[in-house]
């Protein structure tokens, strides 16, 4: 992981896009579901040493935190709760949980433009002890006086995940998928025989709040990474330009093209859906990330073999894309409320810092979330991370995350599912235009909204 890391960074200072932010979801107008357990504790113990309320956006990672927070709660006495917002709704559920008397101590920050929002409630962690455990800090987000305020540990990257078994029995191989033409000649063929197979290409691109950032933020950031990339922009430009929007629409056509799901319906098409399709063996291509390694090959999940399965680039036809990587950086940052008493501070702090020291606990952080930048977290076993580490080490060029710029971004990504939705269920030339719309013109407007 530290050479993965390594190369990564080297690459992302070349081309001055380095992923730093925290992620970032859809907006949600229905109210945010969550999963909450609170560990027991001595009421003596909240106001002796102070309380841990951790306020998880990872979904995947809901079973790993509420588990870690009982083991810590019974080794030191210090009462932990884990909340974990529904997918897609993080934004408005930490709105909400901060305007509570007994607010989230721990809290995970956007990007920089999430920074701008919560700035005044992060605490400097220049001097933490968590924070001297960094293996890199090119990760963290500093506010305008240099501040630390969000701490990356999670290192991530996505793309399309392969089931090379299925692939295989449809008579493919990944040597085969090198660039955009043969990603859609192989998928064309699973699709044109699905009936016989019994499986299809992709899996359902969702567009629901659970699913939808998939493509609003994940997706879109392949033609925002390259325009970026010829202009040399390195900071959240006030307009783009659209550029390579057709390639955009080159992935997208296939996605809803080549499988079972009725792109009348994506509206309506959830994460976990498109999940289970994957992990049933009913699709061979899933885009996803990093992150999703620990539920398919869990046991009580869907239990797939680490064997069958891969991670490959997103291509969309852009020329030279054949030397492509994984879409890499980090949506992960640790933010400590300062607006809670010196005691939740520092109860947060040593909960942090156990997280990611003790043995047991930084070992299953490392199982659920991959790569973690930290000095005693062990390397990560994590197929997908291998398979970057592996296009990295062959020379390909990192696709940094581009998305982290994204004005407003919230309302930006709802305006672009919206526009995808009409596309998707009517694809013509002018619903397009909607969506080239809602990327370019969308994009300016939030930018105005948000800097005035």
């Amino acid at each position: 992981m530290k050479k993965l890391i390594a190369m990564l960074l080297a690459l992302v200072m070349v081309l001055g896009l380095a992923a730093c932010g925290g992620e970032t979801a859809p907006a949600e107008t229905k109210a945010p579901a969550a999963t909450e357990a609170a560990t027991a504790a001595p009421a003596e113990a909240a106001t002796a040493e102070g309380r841990v309320y951790y306020l998880n956006f990872k979904p995947e990672a809901d079973a790993t935190m509420q588990e870690l927070a009982a083991l810590y709660t019974e080794t030191t006495g210090v009462p932990v709760k884990v909340v974990t917002a529904a997918s897609g709704t993080y934004s408005d559920t930490l709105t909400a949980e901060m305007a509570k008397s007994e607010a989230p101590t721990i809290f995970n920050i956007g990007n920089m433009s999430g920074l701008k929002d919560w700035d005044d409630y992060a605490l400097d962690l220049t001097d933490s002890a968590v924070a001297g455990e960094l293996t890199t800090n090119d990760f963290n987000l500093y506010n305008a006086a240099g501040e630390l305020k969000a701490l990356g540990y999670c290192f991530e990257s996505y793309g399309i995940i392969v089931n090379k078994a299925l692939l295989e029995k449809a008579g493919h191989s990944l040597d085969e998928i090198k660039d955009f033409a043969s990603l859609k000649a192989v998928a064309d063929d699973i699709h044109a025989r699905a009936s016989e197979l019994g499986f299809d290409a992709f899996s359902a691109s969702g567009l629901d709040s659970s699913s939808s950032w998939r493509f609003s933020g994940h997706l879109a950031n392949m033609p925002l990474f390259y325009e970026f990339r010829d202009d040399n922009i390195t900071e959240q430009p006030a307009t783009i330009k659209g550029t390579y929007l057709d390639n955009f629409r080159q992935i997208w056509d296939l996605y809803i093209t080549d499988t079972a799901a009725d792109p009348k319906t994506l509206t309506t098409s959830t994460g976990d859906q498109s999940e289970a399709e994957f992990g049933e063996g009913k699709a061979v291509f899933y885009q996803n990330g990093t992150w999703e390694y620990a539920n398919l090959t869990a046991a009580d999940k869907f239990g797939m073999s680490s064997d069958d399965l891969a991670m490959i680039p997103i291509y969309c036809g852009v020329a030279g894309e054949e030397k492509a990587g994984l879409c890499s950086g980090t949506e992960n940052c640790w933010a400590v409320n300062s607006k809670v008493s010196e005691a939740d501070q520092k109860a947060s702090l040593d909960f942090l810092y156990w997280l990611i020291t003790d043995p047991t606990a930084a070992q299953k952080m490392v199982d659920t979330l991959g790569a973690l930048p930290f000095k005693s977290c062990p390397e990560s076993s994590n197929t997908f991370i291998v398979d970057g580490n592996n296009l990295l080490a062959k020379g390909n060029y990192a696709v940094t995350w581009a998305f982290n710029h994204t004005p407003n971004v919230d309302s930006w990504r709802a305006t672009v599912v919206t526009a995808l939705a009409k596309y998707s269920a009517d694809p013509t030339d002018a619903n397009w235009a909607e969506v080239v719309s809602a990327f370019v013109d969308g994009w300016a407007y939030e930018y105005t909204v948000a800097n005035g």
